[in-house]
C-alpha cells in the first residue's frame, strides 16, 4: 500500500486548505482511511476517518465541523478540506489506511506540512 499526502502549504488564520491522499497497491475495498497530525513537541493526533465503501466519516471533537474528508473512488483519492484554520491547525498532516481486520492503522503515507498564520 502507498499513501501519498499532498496539498499542504501556508496559510493564514480564518483560511481554507485542501489536503490530498493518493492510494495505491491495492483495492480498498473494506478498508478505512484516516487523516492524522503532529505538530512540533506534540504527540500524533488522530483528525478523522472515512469508510472507502460507505463513506461514512468521524472526526476528533477538536476539528468537528470545521474539516471534512471525503474520498474519490475513480481517482483512488483521499481528501481533507479544512475550513476556519488557526494557529493551533498547524502540523505535518499525514493520511494513513487500515483493513477492517486491523484495529489500528497500520499503512502511513509521507506527511504533507500545513502552517496557519495569526
Amino acid at each position: 500500500v502507498q499513501l501519498q499526502a499532498s496539498g499542504g502549504g501556508l496559510v493564514q488564520t480564518g483560511g481554507s486548505l485542501r489536503l490530498s491522499c493518493a492510494a495505491s497497491g491495492r483495492t480498498f475495498s473494506n478498508w478505512y482511511m484516516g487523516w492524522f497530525r503532529q505538530a512540533p513537541g506534540k504527540e500524533r493526533e488522530f483528525i478523522g476517518g472515512i469508510s472507502w465503501n460507505t463513506g461514512r466519516t468521524w472526526y476528533a471533537d477538536s476539528v468537528k465541523g470545521r474539516f471534512a474528508i471525503s474520498r474519490d473512488h475513480a481517482n483512488s483519492r483521499v481528501y481533507l478540506q479544512m475550513n476556519t484554520l488557526e494557529p493551533g491547525d498547524t502540523a505535518v498532516y499525514v493520511c494513513a489506511a487500515k483493513s477492517s481486520a486491523s484495529r489500528d492503522y497500520n499503512n502511513w503515507g509521507q506527511g504533507t506540512l500545513v502552517t496557519v498564520s495569526s
